[in-house]
């Protein structure tokens, strides 16, 4: 991809932000299949224990890998900056830090994924016929986490130029490996949760080595080159100022889920089977949401660069109805077929009346989590990510452990956890949302 076919700053605003987030949604639905086409295998061709092990590790990964996905962030805003701004030279320092920093931090996240698995699951009331399998699978998948950090440094480099197909091509390689080696190890080597476990370290091994050799052979000023593999201390405290808050945040957010698991944990292996089942049709809506704050940072911070600011703020509010289109679009029909849904994962009845209970408690709220997320995605462009870190954290964390507390002692019941996440989606959007307007962020940002 060339300079002018990645830049974001001139053309049709709709169009850029839909054609870029398009491929960001399909390579985040590719990203997405490799733990749900585990849980559909485990829970069709092993049982529900097996499922519930899979469900129970989730929020666990979520945590240990959040604060890397935040610092890439940062990282992102830095490159979608000087990449619109045609700073050439710092577009390079920029670009090795990142991806040297990536190795160290994937390596240090191995080490404590590892070998602190046990001790996690245990502190989180994992049950005990689910916990030989939780920590089994969560061991094998923190043995490939290098991976991991590699592929979402290379791609969130080529995310922030404008390239959002090329890691569409890579997850969809990957993903049809992992589809393929589940079946495999699992149905014809019985392997059990083990089987998805290493068919998912080997898919994301594939996408890594794909991506890096990516930017490895590329022409452009962003290319990697083995050589020049250091970390540059001023290019990484200005990553870093930019994506603690966002590390933090998704750290902190995921921990409180942590705790939302533990109590789903105590009805036992159907609740939590269903409880997983629910979020990964959670994670598919709002796929959309999520590729497309993931557009407007990228449409934002090139802009930004380009000192484009009045596009800026079309782009937001382009990107909002967007967003709200695609959750509509995909809430209606899973919210009418919410049993049907479910018993992709499990036939089991517990199961399916758990899971459908919670989708359809939480379908309607959604459109405030998209004003939320591209909010937040703006300001992050901006270098303002401490308030969406404190807007999420406020209302995520704290405001949803303080209803829980009080509604699930009174209820006893999953729905209750449903309606956490549903009415702390809508505090988050209107804290983010009145920051947005109201602050005068835009023209203060240091660009």
């Amino acid at each position: 991809m060339t300079i002018a076919e990645a830049k974001m700053t001139t053309g049709s605003i709709w169009k850029r932000i839909l054609f870029f987030a398009i491929p960001l949604l399909l390579g985040n639905l590719f990203q997405l299949l490799y733990n749900t086409v585990d849980s559909i295998v485990v829970g069709q061709y092993v049982g529900k224990i097996a499922l519930a092990a899979v469900g129970a590790s989730t929020p666990l990964i979520n945590l240990i890998i959040g604060f890397f996905m935040g610092v890439a962030v940062g990282a992102g805003v830095i490159v979608g900056r000087h990449f619109g701004a045609n700073r050439k030279e710092e577009l390079g320092v920029t670009v090795h830090t990142f991806v040297t920093f990536s190795i160290i931090f994937g390596l240090f996240l191995m080490a404590v994924g590892y070998f602190m698995s046990p001790i996690f699951l245990e502190w989180m009331k994992t049950p005990a016929d689910v916990l030989p399998q939780a920590i089994e699978y969560l061991q094998i998948y923190f043995l490939g986490v290098l991976f991991v950090t590699l592929y979402n440094a290379g791609t969130g480099i080529l995310q922030a130029i404008g390239d959002s197909k090329r890691p569409l091509y890579f997850l969809g390689v990957a993903s049809v490996i992992n589809i393929i080696l589940d079946l495999l190890f699992v149905t014809k080597f019985n392997m059990g949760v083990a089987g998805v476990a290493w068919a998912t370290l080997i898919a994301q091994a594939v996408s890594a080595v794909l991506v890096i050799i990516t930017l490895m052979l590329s022409k452009e000023s962003y290319q990697l080159r083995l050589n020049k593999l250091r970390i540059d201390p001023q290019t990484l405290v200005q990553i870093v100022k930019i994506g603690i808050p966002s590390g933090l945040q998704n750290m902190i957010v995921s921990f409180s889920n942590v705790i939302v698991q533990s109590y789903v944990n105590n009805f036992g292996a159907a609740a939590i089977a269903g409880f997983s089942s629910a979020n990964k049709f959670d994670n598919f809506i709002a796929l959309p949401v999520n590729s497309f704050a993931l557009a407007i940072t990228t449409f934002a911070s090139q802009n930004m660069g380009a000192l484009k600011l009045d596009r800026v703020k079309k782009g937001v509010n382009t990107t909002i109805v967007m967003g709200i289109i695609s959750v509509i679009l995909l809430g209606v029909p899973l919210w009418i077929f919410a049993d049907n849904a479910i018993e992709i994962f499990s036939r089991e009845a517990d199961v399916i009346a758990a899971g459908a209970s919670m989708v359809r408690v939480m379908i309607p709220f959604y459109i405030a989590l998209v004003f939320h997320q591209i909010y937040s995605g703006a300001l992050r462009a901006g270098g303002y990510t401490i308030v969406p870190m404190l807007t999420s954290i406020f209302s995520f964390v704290i405001l949803r452990q303080i209803y829980l507390s009080i509604a699930m002692p009174i209820f006893n019941h999953t729905d209750i956890v449903a309606w956490g996440y549903s009415l702390t989606w809508s505090c988050a959007a209107i804290f983010t949302g009145l920051y947005y307007h109201f602050s005068n962020w835009l023209h203060k940002s240091k660009i």
